[in-house]
């Protein structure tokens, strides 16, 4: 038994409300169960209880014992003063206030269902992947749909987060947060944290002076990666190093906080050099990419804005140093589908949510144009329970996985509810 239960039980009124007695035999009439608090002090807010004919407004406390009011020391807390009804499931020891007069004490476990605890207990003590793996495919189509349409806005408004974040740090300038999260997916899982770090190393502005020349992108992105310092014979190198050398000079750079790039156990098509250059020449390319991102419904109008290769150079190496085939470096779709879901969608939304505007529905037609991420977790949800092929739904398992099963939040869920109150 634990403390969470005990607060669902009553928050949602799950018990025999018919003939509810305190311990003293006070009959007992509940006109409203408070409000949650999730901060420190009593369990419920501003209730409402009529007990023996007398209507009291105050406070809630809930615990597994009675005596639990001592271990925690609440005898001595003023925040406690106003508690009106102590709810417990086992009633071990009267409890007083500082007056020395006796708080009404309820205990639940008469008035609960058997079933319903029964179910909390099985779900709880369960030792699989998730606590209700073995019933999931039970859950009803239209609750789970709702439900992952809510925890993937979820997820976004934690994104939005991050991004308000960024925008402090970039004087409120989209764009400015725009480049950066874009740098930070182009360099995956594996570099993002570091391209971010070389996107925070230089002021965006930069980026707007440098853009109508490709080479000077690259030198920029390039020399703040710590990539232009080698003896590399090769005209398009030392062009590159001289460029560098200039922009350093001009804007007054240093790349002291750039973390290392890594290159082991990347295929080469992700190498980071492939990836700044794509950078650099979408950017070359578009000369309104918020505007242009912003204002998109479509996955197809992304991937006409990021239709772009690698600079000459970059279509027969991977790496400075080395020649390779010829080969076309385009962004592929399924990595434009990433920074969909990682970048674009996010910035529409907080950038709807920083105008006032409504923005979800968009989001909901947006984000199920694009195709289903393949990792372990969504391969385990799919092989549980049928469910759409898209992004919607991948990035709302992620979140479930994340923040209610690893966590044993099935209280706070609404499929572990379900399954909690089933007859």
């Amino acid at each position: 038994m634990q403390e969470d239960f005990l607060h669902y039980i009553w928050k949602h009124k799950a018990f025999n409300t018919s003939n509810l007695k305190t311990t003293n035999s006070e009959v007992i009439a509940i006109k409203q169960l408070g409000q949650h608090n999730y901060n420190a002090g009593p369990d419920f807010f501003n209730a409402q209880i009529s007990i023996a004919d007398q209507l009291w407004a105050g406070n809630v406390e809930i615990h597994i014992k009675s005596s639990d009011w001592y271990v925690h020391n609440h005898e001595i807390d003023k925040a406690y003063d106003n508690v009106i009804l102590h709810v417990v499931w086992e009633h071990d020891t009267e409890i007083f206030r500082n007056d020395n007069s006796e708080i009404p004490t309820l205990e639940l476990k008469h008035f609960v269902d058997i079933t319903l605890l029964h179910n909390y207990q099985k779900l709880m003590q369960s030792k699989s992947w998730i606590n209700c793996e073995t019933n999931f495919h039970e859950v009803g189509d239209f609750l789970l749909n709702n439900w992952l349409e809510r925890l993937y806005i979820e997820r976004l408004e934690r994104k939005s987060k991050d991004i308000q974040q960024l925008l402090k740090l970039s004087n409120n300038d989209w764009e400015a947060v725009l480049f950066k999260m874009l740098t930070k997916n182009f360099g995956l899982k594996v570099n993002g944290e570091s391209f971010l770090s070389l996107a925070n190393s230089f002021d965006f502005p930069i980026v707007r002076k440098l853009r109508t020349n490709v080479l000077d992108l690259e030198a920029l992105f390039f020399g703040q990666a710590d990539l232009l310092h080698d003896d590399v014979q090769d005209v398009y190198y030392t062009n590159l190093q001289k460029r560098y050398q200039f922009l350093k000079q001009k804007f007054k750079l240093n790349n002291r906080g750039v973390l290392p790039l890594q290159f082991f156990r990347l295929r080469p098509p992700n190498f980071p050099t492939i990836r700044l250059s794509q950078l650099a020449k979408l950017y070359n390319t578009h000369n309104n990419l918020f505007s242009e991102v912003v204002s998109v419904v479509s996955k197809e109008d992304i991937y006409r804005i990021f239709n772009i290769e690698t600079s000459e150079f970059w279509k027969t190496h991977y790496t400075f140093s080395k020649t390779s085939k010829p080969v076309k470096k385009e962004l592929t779709k399924s990595f434009i589908d990433l920074l969909i879901i990682n970048t674009i969608i996010p910035i529409q939304f907080s950038y709807a949510r920083s105008l006032g505007k409504p923005v979800e529905d968009h989001v909901f037609n947006f984000i199920k144009q694009v195709n289903l991420e393949k990792n372990s977790i969504v391969s385990k949800f799919f092989e549980l329970k049928s469910l759409d092929n898209n992004a919607l739904n991948s990035q709302a398992l992620l979140q479930l996985k994340q923040n209610y099963c690893s966590k044993n939040k099935c209280l706070q869920c609404a499929i572990g509810n379900s399954l909690i109150v089933k007859n």
